[in-house]
């Protein structure tokens, strides 16, 4: 093994996490500082930080992650409305550039040459560490234990836990559980009997929605403020980035919106399926989209929709911090300057639908549109040479095919 003096390892606290600190003290014979981000997952995070001091850790850093996590990440993404596959809110990808930009900060900071990751070899989360280490800086060595140790089994991963005795919770000594992913934006399930896609996901699965049946039966009208794309208040309370979007998750949460059960290709090659529950983010997507519908020019919104996939596939691929991806979203929030005004919206059953929209730049005009008499002057004989020139081809075309 290289000579290694410190490693910065990506620390959940959990029981792969705590079996890789391990393994990397064992393996390489070096300092390990462990790194834990709160992404708003929701989980009490100083257990992490008893379970790190019990395996001699004494570099130990919790980092409240919240707000950067949804003003410099999510809330960009959702400039562009994107959307994986036309359905997946990323809410897994857009976290992993910004675990990956602190896990280089912190190794810059100590001194350290490597960093250390959780993800297996069968993911996409590989992918995203790794791809952004490398954009960030590329001296700094990157190590996968699951593709480097010789573990090949839970089982053998349980022995090893037993043998180096660390601590493994009862729910881990049965049938494999689920693997769960959350943070403020979305919570991903994935596993046991969810890797059969003919099987409906048992009602547990979800954990941050009710069933839509079961959400109540009377709408829920609510508002959402824009600035320059971005959403700043709900209801007419103004609210930093984090609290707006915990605020919305109550919402949706309550009413059943934002559950998806997907199929997905993932960038290394296989299907798989997870069940994403994302409340704030699909009603801010739906929000989004309506004031854009009244402040965007045809052609902006069009060529915005062309390039949403694009943009969408990169940041599930991994490539946050390559330069494609900023110079789309250069375009993208260039798009935004005048995407500002207030969205209503009616949360039901599952859904939230927007039910009106105002702007101070509004490129709606009532004058134009309206079946009555107009007081911007509109000669409807216009619309004859408008027809005919786009006519034309198709008419050379019909000519030539006998038509």
């Amino acid at each position: 093994m290289t000579k290694l003096e410190k490693i910065v390892l990506s620390y959940s606290g959990g029981l792969d996490t705590s079996i890789i600190l391990k393994w990397l003290q064992e393996t390489y014979g070096c300092e390990v500082v462990t790194f834990t981000a709160d992404l708003g997952q929701g989980e009490e995070l100083e257990p992490a930080r008893a379970k790190a001091e019990m395996s001699g850790v004494k570099d130990i850093r919790i980092v409240d992650l919240r707000e950067e996590f949804v003003r410099d990440f999510v809330f960009p993404m959702l400039r562009a409305n994107a959307l994986y596959e036309g359905q997946y809110l990323l809410g897994s990808s857009i976290a992993r550039p910004l675990i990956a930009k602190h896990l280089v900060g912190i190794a810059q900071e100590v001194g350290a040459h490597a960093v250390a990751h959780g993800a297996t070899g069968k993911g996409n989360d590989q992918l995203r560490f790794e791809l952004a280490v490398n954009a960030l800086d590329p001296s700094i060595k990157v190590i996968a234990p699951w593709r480097q140790w010789n573990i090949r089994s839970r089982m053998q991963l349980l022995e090893y836990a037993e043998k180096h005795r660390i601590p493994v919770p009862s729910d881990k000594r049965g049938e494999a559980p689920f693997s769960i992913d959350a943070n403020l934006l979305h919570t991903s399930t994935e596993g046991k009997s969810l890797e059969n896609p003919a099987e409906v996901a048992p009602d547990h699965v979800y954990q941050r929605t009710v069933d839509p049946v079961d959400a109540p039966d009377t709408p829920e009208i609510i508002t959402i403020g824009f600035e320059r794309g971005d959403p700043v208040s709900v209801n007419g309370k103004s609210m930093t980035p984090a609290a707006l979007l915990t605020e919305l998750n109550g919402l949706g949460g309550r009413h059943g919106i934002g559950r998806l059960d997907l199929v997905e290709n993932r960038f290394i090659g296989m299907k798989s399926r997870g069940i994403y529950e994302t409340p704030g983010g699909t009603i801010l997507l739906t929000a989004h989209r309506g004031i854009e519908s009244i402040t965007l020019d045809r052609a902006a919104a069009h060529l915005k929709d062309e390039i949403m996939p694009r943009y969408a596939e990169l940041i599930y691929n991994g490539f946050w911090f390559a330069p494609e991806r900023e110079m789309l979203q250069a375009l993208i929030d260039q798009s935004q300057a005048f995407v500002s005004g207030e969205v209503t919206l009616r949360l039901y059953k599952g859904s939230a639908s927007v039910i009106s929209r105002t702007s101070p730049c509004s490129l709606y005009s009532a004058d134009l549109v309206t079946f009555e008499e107009s007081a911007i002057a509109f000669d409807h004989h216009d619309a004859e040479g408008f027809i005919r020139l786009n006519g034309l081809r198709l008419r050379n075309w019909a000519a030539r095919n006998g038509r």
